[in-house]
């Protein structure tokens, strides 16, 4: 793991145990943000990655998105170093596909 990526998941683990006990988990997502966030920093690393985590964090209000939201595979292709911001999905929600949910309804329902 290189060293930025550590020091900031160092960083988010220490929010995760210290602040975050002591206000309890008030997030509308799962995973929850900061979990989320340190996700998008390894898999992506610290400058991307932290965009994507700053646009869940934005969309993270009592008006934004909520439920399932999975840090993407792969960055959006309009991404760049330069314009960091399109990096990050600023609405809506990476969730699994609704197919994948529905395989394990085997009864028919009358």
């Amino acid at each position: 793991m290189r060293l930025p990526r550590r020091g900031a998941h160092l960083l988010i683990r220490g929010y995760q145990l210290s602040f975050s006990l002591l206000i309890g988990r008030q997030c509308r997502h799962w995973p929850s943000c900061s979990e989320y966030t340190d996700e998008a920093i390894q898999r992506h690393g610290l400058w991307a990655g932290g965009w994507v985590g700053f646009a869940r964090i934005c969309r993270c209000t009592p008006l934004g998105t909520s439920g399932i939201d999975i840090v993407c595979e792969e960055l959006p292709p309009e991404g760049a170093w330069y314009k960091p911001w399109a990096y990050g999905r600023w609405r809506g929600v990476n969730a699994p596909p609704v197919a994948a949910a529905d395989e394990g309804d085997q009864f028919e329902r009358r």
